[in-house]
């Protein structure tokens, strides 16, 4: 899926969903002059920085993150601009906010936004106002799926409530509605729920683009609940991720029910939240999977330590330019793997005078959180590595000609 778009901004664009003020801070450039933050961040509200092939979505956090992702897709300016129904989840439950991924997928297509202690913070309720979800017929007209301990909407919203006090019974609901939207699902993605949330970030954006839902699997056994809706799918292929922290007789128990595919057999070591992504991003089964191997791809960059976030932005690898989501280990540094990765994927024209790079393809990059998530030296670096560059005929093969 190709980048239909380019972006040439050399301004800060300032998104403040929530209407209040906003704090920059100078550093030195390498010339010794003071040069100004490029994502400043209102303390309830959200950044839009973009450069030549990124883009910037977020703030200081995960509220902040999902709110400037669902007013990026869905700016509410006209009738086809708004959601039919929004997904409220409660930062304090990661296992909720991961399964509550698939709704994103088309056709619902759904923003998640955050709510905190089961309050609403300021930042998640303007922009529940703003969006205006218009309701989903299929779901009896909810224009909210209120999943587990999430805050209550105001504003006598009609709202789906789907109970998830235990994760595998919860992302068993969270599937169920689904299928209401979808019909029963043909591929599932089955995560072991004892694995760190970093490793399983990436599974976010691949339930988004697929429609797959995510169940949960224990290491040593297969939850009931999740073998129920196995059972109930009359053997789906099942798509793993995180295979080798699972003892074979959970494997075993999986292949009774569907047909078991190894996604990414789970990293260690040095880099692995990145290189696990990358995997992901890789993988392809059939009409399955992200199979990016080339360039002319959107592409979301989050970091691993801010976990929410790859559920925040599930819905832009389910909408527009369709990016897999990328992790960074630290907020300065690129890590050699996704540097390496985004080389083998860079966009290139052949020199020669017959040809053009308006004749190229383009990648694009959403970078997820402000500078103390990724720093605006690295989403340059990033922008750099995306952008396309010509390489002389004859040399290598030419991509996207």
């Amino acid at each position: 899926m190709g980048v239909r778009f380019r972006v040439f901004a050399a301004t800060t664009a300032v998104l403040a969903l929530a209407g209040c003020g906003k704090s920059e801070s100078a550093v030195t450039g390498d010339a010794g002059g003071p040069i100004r933050h490029v994502a400043p961040v209102a303390p309830q509200g959200a950044v839009s920085v973009a450069t030549r092939n990124t883009t910037r979505v977020g703030g200081a956090g995960p509220a902040q993150d999902a709110a400037a992702v669902a007013r990026t897709v869905y700016p509410a300016l006209t009738a086809a601009t708004r959601p039919h129904v929004v997904v409220l989840v409660d930062t304090d439950d990661w296992d909720a906010a991961l399964a509550a991924s698939s709704l994103s997928s088309a056709p619902l297509n759904a923003p998640l936004i955050y709510s905190e202690g089961g309050e609403l913070p300021q930042v998640s309720e303007q922009t529940l106002q703003s969006l205006a979800p218009s309701g989903s017929a299929t779901l009896a007209g909810a224009r909210v799926i209120r999943i587990g301990g999430a805050a209550a909407p105001g504003q006598g919203l009609r709202t789906l409530h789907v109970p998830f006090s235990q994760a595998a019974a919860g992302a068993a609901a969270v599937a169920e509605v689904l299928a209401r939207v979808n019909g029963k699902a043909r591929q599932v993605i089955v995560v072991n729920d004892g694995e760190p949330p970093s490793q399983l970030m990436a599974a976010a954006g691949l339930a988004a683009e697929s429609g797959a839902p995510i169940l949960y699997t224990g290491a040593a056994a297969v939850p009931a609940p999740t073998v129920a809706a196995l059972r109930s799918l009359h053997h789906p292929a099942i798509y793993l991720i995180g295979s080798t922290t699972l003892a074979p007789v959970a494997i075993a128990t999986l292949e009774r029910y569907g047909t078991v595919k190894i996604v990414s057999p789970g990293t260690s070591g040095h880099e692995a939240d990145s290189n696990e992504a990358i995997a992901i991003a890789r993988y392809t089964d059939g009409a399955f999977g992200w199979g990016i191997h080339e360039p002319g791809h959107g592409l979301v960059f989050a970091r691993s330590n801010r976990p929410l976030d790859g559920p925040a932005a599930a819905l832009l690898s389910a909408t527009g330019d369709y990016g897999p989501l990328l992790l960074l280990e630290s907020a300065d540094t690129l890590p050699a793997g996704l540097a390496a990765y985004l080389a083998d994927i860079q966009p290139a024209y052949a020199s020669a005078p017959e040809y053009r790079p308006v004749r190229g393809v383009y990648n694009h990059g959403w970078v997820i959180g402000d500078e103390s998530a990724i720093a605006s030296t690295t989403q340059a670096e990033i922008d750099t590595l995306l952008e396309i560059s010509p390489r002389r005929a004859g040399t290598e093969e030419l991509q996207g000609e």
